[in-house]
């Protein structure tokens, strides 16, 4: 509301999932999603790159319920983070899948994995620039077959803009 923004959706029937955290292009991006989050009244974890928690911002970042991944070395990231929301009562995993501000080609496939093996909903997350707004979409069920669910990821972000369009990758 500081900064004249509003938020939109509901998750009080669904207990856990991953949240795609879309678009990213802009450093204000992790603050709006955190700033939504905690608008809604949500208790959320969220994954950042490796390098964000050093010191001296790594206990802050712990704090606002950051959680590195890094992704420079082979790890068993996808099944540890099934593995933990699974065995949540509630848990909302938030994940960047371009991994990136700038243009990534393609997005990361982990979240849709990890909602996979969890046996979770994937769960729309947006800043949009335009409308000052942020906000959850309705729960994606992951159904397997991959090119349906990511048509209804591409269609529910086909008009949200980000801060910087010319860094967004339409998710394949």
């Amino acid at each position: 509301k500081l900064f004249g923004w509003k938020t939109a959706g509901d998750t009080s029937h669904i207990a856990k999932g991953v949240f795609i955290a879309a678009p990213h292009t802009s450093n204000w991006d992790l603050p709006f999603t955190l700033g939504t989050a905690w608008s809604m009244g949500l208790e959320i974890t969220w994954v950042g790159k490796h390098t964000l928690f050093k010191f001296p911002f790594g206990p802050f970042f712990r704090w606002l319920g950051g959680m590195p991944v890094d992704r420079t070395k082979r790890t068993s990231f996808v099944s540890r983070t099934a593995d933990l929301l699974r065995e949540s009562e509630a848990m909302y995993l938030i994940i960047a899948p371009s991994g990136t501000r700038s243009r990534a080609e393609t997005w990361k496939s982990g979240f849709y994995a990890i909602a996979r093996e969890a046996g979770v909903p994937i769960l729309p997350g947006y800043v949009d620039y335009a409308r000052k707004e942020g906000g959850i979409g309705p729960a994606l069920d992951v159904t397997g077959d991959v090119r349906k669910d990511m048509d209804a990821v591409r269609a529910f972000y086909a008009d949200v803009t980000p801060k910087y369009p010319e860094n967004w990758a339409t998710p394949r």
